[in-house]
C-alpha cells in the first residue's frame, strides 16, 4: 500500500507541527485503505469530548457487491492518541488560529496510521503569490 496524501492541505494551510495517530477502523475499512480506496481531501480533525475525530474522510467499500448493511463511507472515525497529546492540541487550537488537518494516511508495521498537521489557513493573497512563483519557475525551466 502506498500512502494516501492530502496535497491540497499544503496549498491551503501553513503546517507548523505534525503528529502520528492511530485510527479506530472496522475490518472492511482496513482492507479498503490497503487497496487505496480512501480519500482524505477536504477532511478535518476535531476535538469532541476529549477525543480526536476524523471527519469528512471517505473510505469506499472493499468489495462493491459485498457491502455491510450499515455501511457509511463518510462516518466519523476516532483517532487514537494519548490524553496528554489531546490536551496539548486543545491548548494550541483554542489559543491561536490553528486548525488540525489530516496530511497522510499510511500503513506502518501492519497498522493504519494517519499523520495530522497543525496549521494556519493561508490568505488568498499568499496563495496567489505561490502560484506566481510556480509560473515563473516553469518559464525559467522552459528557457534553459
Amino acid at each position: 500500500m502506498e500512502s494516501i496524501l492530502n496535497k491540497k492541505v499544503y496549498f491551503d494551510y501553513e503546517i507548523s507541527e505534525t503528529m502520528e495517530a492511530g485510527m479506530e477502523l472496522l475490518g472492511h475499512e482496513v482492507k479498503a485503505i490497503r487497496t487505496g480506496k480512501a480519500n482524505i481531501i477536504g477532511a478535518v480533525v476535531k476535538i469532541y469530548n476529549g477525543q480526536l475525530w476524523l471527519m469528512g474522510a471517505s473510505i469506499g467499500p472493499y468489495q462493491s457487491k459485498n457491502i455491510p448493511d450499515d455501511f457509511d463511507p463518510m462516518r466519523s472515525r476516532r483517532l487514537l492518541v494519548k490524553k496528554d497529546e489531546i490536551k496539548y492540541l486543545l491548548g494550541k487550537t483554542s489559543s491561536k488560529n490553528l486548525t488540525l488537518v489530516p496530511l497522510k494516511l499510511y500503513n506502518k508495521n501492519g497498522k493504519i496510521k494517519i499523520e495530522i498537521g497543525l496549521g494556519v489557513h493561508k490568505k488568498k493573497s499568499d496563495k496567489r503569490e505561490i502560484i506566481k512563483k510556480r509560473d515563473i519557475e516553469k518559464e525559467t525551466r522552459r528557457h534553459f
